[in-house]
């Protein structure tokens, strides 16, 4: 895409620093001198991160690849996806980089779509763009039946844990942050592996980031995914489970005490107390053959009622958390 292609979209909003392209590079030594040459010439650096790719990507680019932009970083043991940024996203921010954008090797992503994925950054709009693969409904039919559905359960404990309630495709890599946010990161803590994307959305929540979808079309082409699903079900359960902890205990609990903390507490204790109870006398009632008195029934049922209305009542005041300034702006 020409400069003028992306002055037509961006607004000629120029960014206050370089924009700096991100690729972790393992097993795509077919597609990375492809992608590298797609990159719009307003990218203004473009860093290559073998993590130990057993294929050799870093020296095909060395070997292959004359833009002059371009610089390969290595690491000697393969240490995943999120290690990779973290490694790249330290050399943006040390580069001085407003902007680092994270593109994979494999080819999947447009380079025509940066610009959009830009827009929202330079207007000051948001601290954090990622790609939404869920927009168009004609893209969506063209999906893999079994990745939509994915996305779809991935998506959902995303919401939850991340605290972003209106963002979807978690596990999209397309991505751009604002140096104000890339800077307070604590990137050394960050998922090293499949869960860096969703983990990353965590972690933004948790410095007050804002977060914008775009939207966007994604290329599934000959290139092979190394994920394994079964592989990742259970660390990505483990790390939704600990990442809605430890976001309920720093927004609701360290930070802030609100009403919606009451109504966690209150909830929480109503409907843990309502299972006991009526599970316990439950259990009496079929172990002896007499029936429960109908004060016992309506108590545990009133308990389990109440504690489900607050805990829907916390969900809603969740969902409905103020929208934030972003981080440039503060």
């Amino acid at each position: 895409m020409l400069r003028e292609d992306a002055d037509s979209i961006l607004g000629g909003i120029a960014p206050q620093g370089l924009i700096v392209a991100v690729i972790p590079c393992y097993r795509v030594r077919r597609q990375i001198l492809d992608v590298i040459a797609g990159i719009p010439d307003f990218v203004d650096r473009i860093l290559v991160v073998d993590d130990a790719c057993p294929e050799g990507s870093g020296a095909e680019v060395e070997d292959k690849c004359p833009d002059p932009r371009v610089r390969v970083l290595r690491h000697a043991s393969n240490a995943g996806v999120g290690a990779a940024m973290a490694t790249g996203y330290r050399e943006a921010l040390a580069c001085g980089a407003s902007i680092a954008i994270k593109i994979d090797g494999d080819g999947q992503m447009d380079p025509a779509q940066l610009p959009h994925l830009l827009a929202p950054l330079l207007r000051g709009e948001a601290d954090y763009t990622k790609g939404n693969r869920f927009f168009d409904l004609a893209v969506v039919e063209r999906m893999p039946a079994r990745r939509l559905f994915g996305n779809a359960v991935l998506s959902f404990m995303n919401k939850a844990s991340s605290g972003y309630w209106a963002v979807f495709d978690p596990t999209n890599g397309y991505t751009a942050i604002h140096a104000a946010a890339l800077r307070r990161l604590p990137l050394g803590k960050l998922s090293r592996r499949y869960f860096f994307e969703t983990d990353m959305l965590f972690r933004l929540n948790t410095i007050g980031a804002v977060v914008e979808d775009v939207p966007m079309e994604a290329r599934y082409g000959e290139e092979s995914s190394n994920l394994r699903i079964s592989r990742v079900v259970g660390p990505f359960l483990f790390g939704h489970l600990r990442n809605i902890g430890k976001r309920i205990f720093y927004n609701y609990f360290l930070r802030d005490f609100s009403v919606a903390s009451v109504q966690l507490i209150a909830g929480v204790a109503l409907l843990l107390f309502g299972t006991v109870f009526g599970g316990y006398h439950w259990w009496q009632s079929l172990r002896t053959g007499i029936a429960n008195p109908v004060g016992t029934v309506i108590l545990s049922a009133l308990s389990l009622l109440a504690g489900l209305q607050l805990l829907l009542a916390f969900l809603s005041y969740d969902m409905a958390a103020p929208v934030r300034r972003p981080l440039q702006k503060r």
